[in-house]
């Protein structure tokens, strides 16, 4: 009888091994649930970084009468204070026909990137009303 007591003890209790796997199996999880969250946090804070849009810098154009051939510069703290910190903007407007058509080239820089990178876009606008400019030889 005492063997018998002895042997149904034994047999209750978890081996080494089988308390190694366990360990094993639920750092896994822990370390997989982990690293799902962190990449949700990357992903959600690269969602809150704003960068400017070429459609602000081209409403200005879009709403005027007139445009005078030539370049402009400037940051996005004038316009937009705090918003977007570190970005400046240029823009080129080139009659390429006449009666006042034109292209605008809109470059965004980021200056806070390292390396300082740049976006660009052109658009075409006609303005019959602008003062003529290249194409047109200021005629």
């Amino acid at each position: 009888m005492h063997n018998e007591a002895r042997l149904a003890q034994r047999s209750s209790a978890f081996t080494l091994l089988e308390v190694i796997m366990a360990c094993t199996l639920f750092f896994l999880v822990a370390f997989a649930v982990l690293q799902l969250v962190t990449s949700g946090l990357v992903a959600a804070r690269k969602l809150q970084q704003r960068e400017p849009d070429f459609g602000a810098l081209a409403a200005d154009l879009v709403l005027t009468n007139q445009i005078v051939e030539g370049s402009d510069s400037g940051d996005f703290e004038d316009m937009f204070p705090g918003l977007y910190r570190g970005y400046s903007w240029s823009r080129d407007k080139l009659e390429v026909y006449s009666n006042g058509f034109f292209r605008v080239d809109i470059t965004i820089y980021n200056d806070a990137a390292k390396g300082s990178s740049e976006r660009r876009s052109s658009i075409f606008l006609y303005k019959p009303g602008s003062p003529p400019g290249s194409a047109t030889k200021g005629r």
